[in-house]
């Protein structure tokens, strides 16, 4: 596994980090809408974000006085890909459950 997608796991596998990248792919929101609709103190979310940010999965925008943060599509594009690398693994025990599942068939 290379390191970045293991960055990207580590990051993700916070629940608190994970809620707030489902938050960031629905809109982009400021470190305190993120605070308010997750229940966290302000500087906790700015920390989570923080590590979201050093592991590139997002990216801040500064409108008038707020950070405003969205999802960086070339990280989660990454993670597909990995992830999709192990589908021929999958692939293959389905196809060897269909032809256990065959073979008890016809036994019977």
């Amino acid at each position: 596994m290379g390191e970045h997608i293991s960055t990207i796991l580590n990051a993700l596998a916070e629940p608190n980090r994970l809620q707030i990248v489902e938050l960031l792919r629905k809109e982009p929101l400021s470190v305190g809408e993120i605070a308010e609709r997750l229940n966290l103190l302000q500087p906790a979310t700015s920390k989570h974000l923080r590590v979201l940010s050093n592991a590139g999965l997002v990216k801040v925008e500064a409108v008038a006085n707020q950070r405003i943060y969205r999802l960086k599509p070339h990280p989660f594009q990454e993670l597909d890909t990995w992830l999709e690398s192990f589908k021929h693994i999958w692939d293959e025990r389905f196809d060897r459950l269909d032809e256990y599942l065959r073979l008890l068939q016809d036994g019977n």
